[in-house]
């Protein structure tokens, strides 16, 4: 039986539950329409031949203005260098890169893609050589032709497989074209998988589950996906699919419900004056699959989604308000992904409504470039590499390379990672589990730029991401301006700041594995570890305690207060050692028990607190000298020699260590104290920022004296 006996439904959502819905719907992308090709019959020189008039229609389609000589010219070496050949079907061989052609023009690809298509066999199963078609249809189609090539004649063993999907990368890295021919060729050979052994068609649809599925979500070819994935669960799961088929079947009245909703949904912006077109769109069985997991019983709105084409951006959320205003919206079904697009490319409003009798419509709406970009993804977009009109040459990107719409951060990313991936076993099982994070998050960088992070993705996988082997001696991070481990789970819209030792013999840790998502971060940690045995092997040191040492004592900034002269005999005027003031803060002092006056920094949140108790200030200033002792906190990330690059800080500064303490690091993170003499007090701001310049400390601040007990 054949994969079209075995998917008796059209794909690509075309399942729908009933005749009314269908002819309520836009037409869609039909990718099966062709059938067996007739061979090349008699035809004029002018006209082109029979058997691609379905190819010319749907090129026409998208590109009303293409020509199409082209295209005969490479229908007419395909088939007759394919001529004698027959499919293990039994279809004349031609029939094949018709099928893959056909399947792209109905995509809206160009006519570059939709010629290399047609003879992407051609130097593979014939005597045609690549120098000929290079002469005859020039360097672009030729350098398509030849990367679907190296793709060809898989041998779908273990072995095989990974290192055939490496070249397919390394490929679709230099033209993403090479990539949609790849996948149209695979949909057309799961179509008549049939023929093949059982075992067989089980281990080909697996590797069209793990990887080709997952890259056509990726490249955003929605229209490719949902008809593999039908063809895919008829094969691997054929009772559930035969389950699904049949409540399909019993459900052939669904439609109805949505219908009634469309309908009411076209009034009301009929009312609100905007031009919009309200489609049902029938779920394909996957869809249908899915949402019976997730529902249970199915009711007549489950069976499919409305769709909603406007003609500009601004449109859809006019749309989105007459819809939450007129029917009862259900807020958490709500996304947007006009103002923040996935990262396939795929732009949409999704709401559901419920209806009067309680009926919920999931909704999407779109404008009509948004819905083609939605099927088609990258092979909507044309040609990438044809400079903009009026521009000698692609436009370049801010770090030198050419700006392409089609290869998101997720595809330059697997191709980095996959270069510094020898061992095939290993590749394979990270292009897999790369693939399977069908989610990704948008980070910025302190720079300004941002960074492309699947769901769940770590400080660690942020860092490498952004330096590469350098994030070997990351030290920490900060998250939206505040210290965060390594560990840190990233969410999207976060700020990250990786923060990079200067010391370049310190290398990750063992358990740096355990927090990162992405394959480059495991790749380059696993691929230090292996190269530094004894850094892994090396035992965990013992927890030390605090570390402290005291020097000659000094006398500090002199302190003067307005008292009377009955009680400021014996005062003793102290700075407060919650805020550490200085000369030259501004100041407030405070009498306390036994007559003492101590002095906070205008700005202490003590001094707010006093004033609510009713305790009235007193009047301080600072006497003449401009020595001061200041207590500082020194947050760092552990690494050799801080302890002496901190304390060379602090001696170039001219400034003597009075006490000193040095926690025991929790975490990577060690905190030092201080207890600093300073010549002049003006010295201050610029000894901090000396201390902050050394590597590895993230923060220094005035803290409480270890000796101060508060009020």
């Amino acid at each position: 039986m054949s994969a079209e006996a075995t998917n008796p439904v059209s794909a690509a959502e075309a399942t729908g539950p009933d005749a009314p819905s269908r002819r309520r719907a836009r037409p869609r992308i039909d990718l099966r329409r062709l059938g067996r090709a007739a061979l090349l019959g008699p035809a004029t020189r002018d006209r082109l031949p029979d058997a691609i008039g379905h190819v010319a229609e749907a090129h026409r389609a998208h590109h009303p203005d293409a020509d199409l000589a082209v295209l005969r010219r490479a229908y007419v070496l395909a088939e007759h260098s394919h001529r004698g050949q027959f499919r293990k079907s039994g279809e004349p061989y031609i029939t094949h890169p018709l099928a893959v052609t056909l399947i792209l023009a109905e995509l809206g690809a160009e006519t570059t893609t939709l010629t290399a298509a047609l003879l992407h066999d051609t130097v593979e199963d014939t005597e045609v050589t690549l120098d000929q078609v290079r002469a005859q249809f020039g360097d672009e189609v030729a350098y398509l032709v030849d990367g679907v090539t190296k793709l060809e004649k898989v041998d779908y063993g273990a072995a095989a497989e990974p290192e055939t999907f490496r070249k397919m990368l390394v490929a679709t890295g230099n033209d993403v074209r090479v990539m949609s021919i790849k996948l149209a060729d695979r949909l057309h050979n799961m179509r008549t998988l049939g023929v093949m052994r059982p075992e067989k068609q089980v281990r080909i649809a697996k590797v069209t589950r793990d990887v080709l599925i997952p890259l056509a979500e990726r490249l955003g070819v929605q229209a490719l996906k949902t008809e593999l994935e039908d063809l895919v669960f008829a094969i691997l799961h054929p009772e559930e699919y035969e389950a699904t088929r049949a409540l399909i079947a019993e459900n052939t009245g669904a439609g109805d419900a949505l219908a009634a909703i469309a309908d009411s949904v076209s009034a009301v912006l009929r009312d609100a004056d905007i031009t919009a077109e309200v489609l049902v769109r029938p779920r394909h069985f996957v869809s249908v699959h899915r949402v019976r997991l997730k529902r249970g019983d199915l009711r007549g709105s489950d069976f499919g989604r409305l769709l909603v084409l406007v003609g500009e951006d601004a449109d859809c959320y006019a749309v989105l308000g007459e819809l939450h205003t007129c029917f009862t919206p259900v807020i958490s079904e709500f996304k947007d992904f006009i103002a923040a697009p996935k990262f396939n490319l795929y732009q949409s409003l999704h709401t559901a409504v419920a209806a009067p009798d309680g009926a919920v419509a999931e909704v999407l709406i779109r404008t009509h470039q948004m819905h083609q970009v939605a099927e088609a993804g990258v092979v909507a977009l044309g040609n990438p590499y044809t400079p903009p009109t009026g521009s000698d040459g692609p436009e370049p990107a801010e770090d030198g390379e050419r700006v392409d719409p089609t290869r998101p951060g997720w595809l330059s990313r697997l191709l980095d990672w996959q270069q510094a991936t020898p061992d095939p076993d290993t590749f394979w099982t990270s292009l897999r589990a790369d693939l399977a994070e069908d989610q990704e998050i948008t980070v910025f960088r302190a720079d300004g730029g941002t960074l492309g992070l699947p769901a769940g993705a770590s400080c660690v996988d942020a860092a490498y991401a952004q330096h590469g082997d350098a994030a070997h001696g990351c030290l920490g991070a900060r998250v939206n301006g505040r210290l965060a481990t390594l560990s840190t789970v990233l969410n999207d819209g976060d700020t990250v700041q990786p923060l990079l030792a200067q010391d370049t013999a310190s290398g990750p840790s063992p358990e740096w594995l355990e927090h990162a998502r992405t394959p480059a971060a495991r790749i380059a940690i696993t691929a230090w570890l292996q190269a530094h045995p004894e850094a892994v092997g090396a035992p965990e040191a013992d927890p030390r305690p605090p570390v402290s040492f005291t020097a000659d004592r000094r006398s500090g900034a002199k302190l003067q207060a307005d008292l009377p002269e009955a009680t400021a005999t014996d005062a003793v005027v102290r700075p407060a050692g919650c805020c550490t003031p200085v000369p030259p803060d501004e100041i407030t002092g405070f009498q306390v028990r036994g007559g003492s006056v101590t002095v906070h920094r205008t700005g202490c949140a003590v001094v707010d607190t006093m004033r609510r108790l009713g305790r009235a200030p007193v009047t301080v200033h600072w006497g003449d000298t401009a020595e001061c002792r200041v207590t500082l906190v020194a947050e760092s990330f552990g690494r050799p020699r801080l302890l002496a690059d901190l304390t060379e800080a602090i001696a170039t500064a001219g400034v003597a260590v009075v006490a000193a303490t040095i926690e025991p690091p929790s975490e990577q993170r060690v905190r030092h104290t201080y207890t600093l003499q300073l010549p002049d007090a003006a010295g201050l701001p610029a000894l901090m920022r000396a201390m902050r310049d050394v590597p590895g400390v993230y923060d220094v601040s005035r803290a409480r004296h270890p000796d101060s007990h508060g009020e």
